[in-house]
């Protein structure tokens, strides 16, 4: 029970790596808020941790709008007096999430700013709006969702540089942070089980990575455990950013 009476916020959280995470530190004892932009995804995601004997708070928010980035983090300031942990996991590549199959100088500049918002700003918003309470608490632990494509580049140019603005901005948060005892540390899979799809993209250990390895990674650097850890960014990709690959 590494996280018992924490506090956790995670982003995009109705599905994939971020309501696996969510479960899993609730499973350990942290009260999971959880934020997304389908209210009747994340209302279902929070039942669902309730209904496992966990506790969990569902809150709509758009990433790209500061006042409900600051609102939801309000909430659970109102309700639990703290944030320790903040799980910045929504995003997508735009051209995955739109559909989209042309050049990347064809897309619709609406579909670039999309995808930069959403895996950037969006980041960044929510470190402003937890760090105060962070630093007045003297603790508390940032992580960063990045992405292989922010090492290696990727086919989705707004994309592969909005995963490596994590990695930055990570390491920004840590300059912050460290004085006031507040850690952020980056985690960059490559292709992770959360889609049918992903099991075809190629890596060194043939295979894609089950949405838990992810987690378990994640849930080390939020615990005392890592204490120590802070600014880094961590590839957890089977190998596939090592190159060569065909």
């Amino acid at each position: 029970m590494r996280f018992t009476d924490r506090v956790a916020i995670s982003t995009g959280a109705a599905s994939g790596m971020a309501l696996v995470t969510a479960r899993m530190l609730a499973v350990e004892g942290a009260r999971v808020v959880l934020t997304d932009v389908n209210e009747e995804a994340v209302n279902q995601a929070a039942e669902s941790i309730r209904a496992a004997g966990g506790e969990a708070l569902a809150v709509r928010v758009d990433v790209r709008c500061y006042e409900e980035v600051k609102a939801a983090v309000d909430v659970a300031l109102d309700r639990y007096g703290r944030v320790d942990i903040l799980h910045n996991s929504a995003g997508g590549a735009s051209s995955r999430v739109f559909a989209r199959k042309e050049p990347f100088h064809e897309i619709p500049i609406e579909v670039v700013d999309w995808g930069l918002d959403v895996n950037l700003k969006g980041a960044v918003y929510f470190c402003h709006a937890v760090l105060g309470a962070m630093i007045r608490q003297k603790g508390g632990v940032i992580i960063n969702m990045g992405s292989v494509d922010g090492v290696t580049g990727s086919g989705c140019p707004d994309y592969g540089a909005a995963k490596a603005g994590m990695i930055g901005l990570t390491k920004s948060i840590a300059l912050h942070g460290a004085p006031h005892g507040v850690r952020s540390c980056c985690v960059s899979p490559g292709p992770v089980l959360t889609r049918p799809e992903m099991a075809n993209m190629k890596t060194r250990l043939g295979r894609a990575a089950e949405p838990e390895e992810i987690a378990n990674l994640i849930a080390y650097l939020c615990s005392d455990e890592a204490s120590f850890i802070t600014g880094a960014n961590y590839v957890i990709d089977g190998g596939r950013s090592i190159g060569g690959m065909a």
